[in-house]
């Protein structure tokens, strides 16, 4: 057993190695990115072979992660929030279907969108999925999560999955390695025909076992060692927090806690803890970051006639990060700031890089649009070129999600917007733009489509790119008429 100083992110990724897994798929996106790059440059990964290559979106990560667990070998497959969204189809049928080998599903939620569009709380989709859920409340946990893990998910024979935030993702802690795993061989399921064909009537059936499988996971969580109940003297507030916040409480009380504190880090909720700290306590403080998911838990059926206090009835904000001082003035401490932000720093926006070819586009494309005295709509795309909606340029109308530049302005162009013009990026193009792009050859719309090709993923730090040195055959063989197809170098 070795100690390390490991990133989130990191300490995943290295637990994932350890645990055998023989794949990871993901798409880059901040705080997700740092997993497979470390995958990528393991030893281990080139001594094993361990598949490491970047899917071309997210939806094909988790169905090929699927695949091999199909197959009996361990895989992991990560994505930030947004990109769970793209892949929810597979994740909601794999709750169906199930796994043979372990498949742990790991989602970044970027709770005050530091690098994304929304704060979703994807929480969410694994109470909608039914899955068994982790939520890390250090580094140290979250590497015992997935190297355990995979040996649960097996068990289950269920996904499990993994939720991080920004903060647990992008910061550093120490933590103790285990033991190098082997690789599962290869066993295919003798009734894979059963589990994987999801014909509505063999679905039905599949419904049926993943119901009767709730009371599995409720006995996992109320035996996991992840969820803890701290005792305390003073009983007229009891405090449930989930994952990173529990830091936070424990920031505000570095003596021992005033108060009862159930812990929370592996889902479904831990029953008969919840009801403990319910009738042992007059109200309860629900310290969690993301969304009310545990607390309107609470509120549906476990804490009738109890009050609960938390982001519902503004005692925290529903927005942003939680804090130690959010969690201390939720407390009823008194909180002073110690350090005023220096004079010398100052709020500097971003911007594209200088020398980046993105520059040269939005400048021609300004050129262009002026001509139509402010009828023209251009339809931006998520990359570094979403800046473009910023000075000096004012280039774009919209953002937001992967693709939607496309079929936006096919939509715009249909409801009769002239000239409806399309900017996306060579990655994203490749993500999720060329369905888009097929619906417009299919209907003749009259739209302008700028792929501006910079031959990287250069948002996220400069992953390679599925579109590199193929876009113009790919808008081919989508039967885009060759004349309309022009490459335009800087």
């Amino acid at each position: 057993m070795e100690k390390h100083l490991f990133l989130g992110d990191e300490a995943i990724a290295q637990a994932a190695i350890d645990a055998g897994i023989s794949g990871v798929y993901a798409y880059p996106g901040t705080p997700s990115t740092e997993i497979t790059e470390y995958i990528q440059g393991s030893p281990v990964t080139k001594e094993r072979g361990i598949h490491c290559r970047w899917s071309t979106n997210e939806k094909t990560a988790m169905e090929a992660a699927l695949g091999m667990c199909y197959a009996g070998k361990r895989a992991l497959c990560c994505m930030k929030h947004v990109g769970l969204n793209v892949a929810a189809d597979c994740f909601m049928n794999a709750a169906m279907s199930g796994i043979n080998g372990g498949m742990i599903n790991r989602t970044a939620d970027d709770p005050c969108i530091h690098s994304s569009q929304n704060e979703q709380d994807n929480r969410v989709y694994g109470n909608f999925a039914m899955i068994p859920m982790f939520e890390p409340s250090s580094q140290q946990e979250a590497y015992d999560m997935v190297y355990h893990g995979f040996e649960l998910s097996e068990k289950l024979g269920y996904p499990i999955l993994l939720r991080v935030t920004t903060r647990m993702a992008h910061s550093r802690a120490g933590v103790v390695t285990s033991p190098l795993k082997p690789e599962n061989r290869m066993n295919c399921p003798e009734d894979g025909r059963q589990r994987f064909i999801l014909l509505p009537a063999l679905a039905r059936k599949r419904f049926k076992s993943l119901l009767a499988s709730q009371e599995a996971f409720t006995e996992a969580s109320e035996n996991s060692a992840y969820n803890k109940y701290f005792d305390a003297p003073n009983k007229d507030l009891g405090i449930i927090t989930t994952g990173i916040a529990f830091n936070y409480l424990s920031e505000n009380y570095p003596d021992g806690f005033e108060h009862p504190v159930l812990k929370i880090s592996q889902y479904p909720l831990p029953r008969k803890q919840v009801e403990k700290i319910v009738g042992e306590c007059k109200e309860i403080l629900v310290l969690e970051e993301g969304y009310p998911v545990v607390e309107e838990q609470l509120k549906g059926f476990l804490a009738k006639g109890v009050t609960v206090h938390g982001r519902l009835d503004g005692t925290l904000q529903r927005d942003g990060e939680l804090t130690p001082d959010a969690v201390g003035k939720a407390l009823g401490k008194e909180i002073q700031s110690y350090y005023a932000i220096p004079e010398v720093v100052e709020q500097r926006p971003p911007a594209l890089c200088q020398g980046c070819g993105h520059r040269d586009m939005y400048e021609a494309l300004n050129e262009v649009i002026a001509e139509y005295n402010g009828t023209a709509k251009v339809f931006g795309d998520i990359g570094c070129y979403t800046l473009g909606a910023l000075p000096p340029f004012r280039a774009i109308d919209s953002c937001i999600d992967m693709g939607a530049s496309i079929t936006m302005a096919k939509g715009a162009s249909d409801a009769g917007v002239f000239p409806a013009i399309s900017v996306i990026g060579d990655s994203t193009f490749t993500h999720s733009g060329m369905t888009g792009l097929l619906a417009c050859v299919n209907e003749n719309t009259h739209i302008t489509i700028v792929i501006s090709d910079n031959a990287t993923t250069a948002m996220t730090g400069g992953q390679d790119s599925a579109g590199t040195r193929r876009l113009e055959s790919t808008c081919a063989g989508t039967r885009v008429d060759p004349a309309h197809i022009r490459c335009v170098v800087p």
